[in-house]
């Protein structure tokens, strides 16, 4: 019996927790590079990448190749038994991708989470302080550490109570919604003078690009006030590159384009080409604060996810995939804009690369109600978008960078076709 959409979603109901969410019920059969099949044949151009895991699309050449090499040696030992070189070259190499003229080392884990909750273990190990700044609308995972400082309750964290204390909320600067950045560094000293010295805090985290949140950037004049701040009161500037990372933004971090550098990074997602692999890059002597056993994790930098990281970073050398997110990022803003023309409703167009965000917007005030409809139309065209933010008001876009250009076109002409029928139907 041939399986079904609707057929797999009645047992996905029935065995997996509700918690588990799941956007298009839809139910993939395989993929190559921003194509879609699902179990019924049918095809779809992918503009979601896995929430932002692809940058190298599904199943690169070079990616498999590296993992099935892998895997014809070993699959596992924990690095924390029995060591294996390509973790090691895997941090030798994030040291010199994440900006900052010092010093660094990195330790590799699963998970985003992981790795933004050991980011915070690092910076209150060194520092012998506790508390840390998040802002709002940050999205930092769904562990229960991380849940505290991600700035948005629902779907995250309603209904389980209060999370784990000494977080404190800083404004975001977001123009479009009246917070300027003198606003959002005022609600930091809020926090000094209200709710914790500066002398109680270990870190402030923020994303340079918010995701969950709604793809609004930070300034580069907003990261130095926030660098100058830190230095100031000897606080931990941790950059959430999670999603930035890995060249979604046009560099392969976020913060090569904010003039300063953080002292911890956190990344994840496309840094493996779609295998699990997260991790910390932070000053030598910050991340050396924590001594033997204080981090790791069983599956933490696995060699097949080690394997495709290294893949990846070749492939964006060799297929100059950076120069491929700005002009690809351009591409796409300059459609988009096009129908700005024609729809109200498209209030903002925006994004660092390929990153790109469309905020949804009617008679001045966020407009939640169209993306369901756009991103059911969209599906039912044979196209997988994204929403986001904190008003559920914003598509996203965040197709493979290796997607060719005439694929890219396709979907944005039925991107158009949806908001005609949407916006005018």
């Amino acid at each position: 019996m041939s399986k079904t959409n609707e057929g797999l979603m009645a047992r996905r109901q029935a065995a997996v927790a509700q918690g588990v969410g799941q956007i298009h019920p839809v139910f993939t059969q395989r993929a190559e590079n921003a194509t879609v099949w699902d179990v019924e044949g049918r095809e779809y151009i992918d503009f979601a990448g896995g929430i932002a895991v692809l940058n190298t699309g599904h199943l690169h050449p070079k990616v498999k190749a590296a993992v099935q090499a892998q895997l014809n040696d070993f699959s596992h030992t924990c690095f924390m038994v029995l060591g294996y070189e390509n973790y090691i070259e895997v941090c030798e190499k994030l040291n010199h991708l994440v900006p900052g003229d010092f010093a660094k080392k990195t330790a590799l884990f699963t998970s985003g989470s992981e790795a933004v909750e050991n980011a915070v273990k690092v910076a209150r190990a060194y520092t012998k302080r506790a508390g840390v700044i998040a802002f709002t609308s940050g999205y930092h995972g769904r562990t229960i550490a991380a849940l505290a400082l991600t700035g948005k309750v629902a779907p995250y964290s309603k209904g389980m109570g209060l999370m784990s204390a000494n977080v404190f909320r800083a404004e975001f600067p977001c123009e479009l919604h009246g917070v300027s950045e003198d606003a959002a560094m005022a609600s930091i000293e809020r926090i000094f003078k209200n709710d914790a010295e500066p002398s109680d805090i270990a870190a402030i985290i923020l994303e340079p690009v918010q995701g969950e949140g709604g793809f609004y950037a930070a300034s580069p004049s907003f990261m130095q006030r926030l660098r100058q701040l830190c230095d100031t009161h000897g606080i931990m500037l941790i950059a959430d590159e999670v999603q930035t990372g890995a060249g979604r933004t046009g560099t392969f971090f976020a913060m090569e384009q904010m003039g300063v550098a953080p002292d911890i990074t956190t990344f994840a997602k496309s840094i493996a080409g779609g295998f699990p692999l997260s991790g910390i890059t932070g000053r030598a002597e910050v991340m050396d604060a924590i001594g033997p056993g204080g981090l790791g994790g069983t599956y933490g930098g696995s060699p097949l996810a080690c394997a495709a990281a290294l893949a990846v970073i070749e492939v964006f050398e060799q297929e100059k995939l950076l120069e491929r997110a700005n002009s690809l990022g351009d591409r796409i803003k300059t459609s988009i804009t096009a129908m700005q023309s024609k729809y109200s409703q498209i209030a903002e167009v925006r994004g660092l690369g390929a990153m790109i965000a469309i905020e949804l917007m009617e008679n001045g005030q966020p407009a939640p109600q169209y993306c369901p409809k756009v991103l059911t139309e969209a599906r039912n065209r044979g196209l997988i978008l994204l929403s986001c933010g904190t008003y559920g008001n914003v598509l996203r876009v965040l197709v493979p960078l290796t997607a060719p250009d005439a694929q890219v076109d396709a979907g944005l002409a039925i991107m158009d076709e949806v908001f005609n029928v949407v916006f005018n139907g």
